[in-house]
């Protein structure tokens, strides 16, 4: 477990060709805002491995500051040749994608074993 500001944690995982990040706020009130792009892009580096799941199911709200973040650490991501999924989004926090006009930036899965077997979802079917 990583703590990145207080009440923010980040549990990293290790696999073939992926890194998979788990993001934990246990704390609802923490008002904190961690630097979650540079952290994950730290861990990385440090895995030699430009592939990440990051994994969102303790995130009740996305806020403007957290997609920030999760932007910036996919450009940084794309730049390098790799990509990034995303689990556990709620449809709260998928309305607020879609409302910030990034709905169709990220590929979202519904759980790790889908997002690190599966092919980018476009469409529903």
């Amino acid at each position: 477990m990583l703590a990145i500001a207080p009440g923010w944690e980040l549990r990293v995982n290790r696999g073939p060709g992926w890194l998979w990040v788990k993001v934990e706020r246990p704390e609802a009130y923490c008002v904190d805002t961690p630097p979650l792009a540079d952290e994950i892009w730290r861990q990385l580096e440090r895995h030699f491995v430009y592939r990440l799941v990051l994994e969102l199911d303790d995130v009740e709200v996305l806020d403007s500051y957290l997609i920030g973040q999760i932007v910036m650490l996919d450009k940084r991501i794309r730049e390098h040749g790799g990509l990034m999924r995303l689990t556990g989004v709620s449809p709260l926090n998928r309305q607020v994608l879609r409302t910030h006009g990034l709905d169709g930036r990220f590929c979202i899965y519904g759980d790790l074993t889908d997002a690190l077997m599966g092919a980018c979802p476009r469409r529903p079917r």
